[in-house]
């Protein structure tokens, strides 16, 4: 029952790494496996997004 499946297990040093501040900071491999832009305004995000502006700007 507290079995994970491995497709949703995270993988440190492909899916994230730790920060020197003890963070985890998800990579861009992450963020495309995952699939859509979560709008946080990630370090890594692949879609572009400034959250600043609130836009995408790909």
């Amino acid at each position: 029952m507290n079995e994970q499946n491995n497709e949703n297990k995270l993988i440190e040093g492909q899916d994230y790494y730790i920060t020197p501040e003890g963070y985890r900071c998800f990579t861009e491999k992450y963020h495309l496996n995952r699939g859509y832009c979560c709008k946080s305004g990630c370090r890594h995000c692949p879609y572009g997004f400034d959250k600043k502006t609130g836009a995408i700007k790909k």
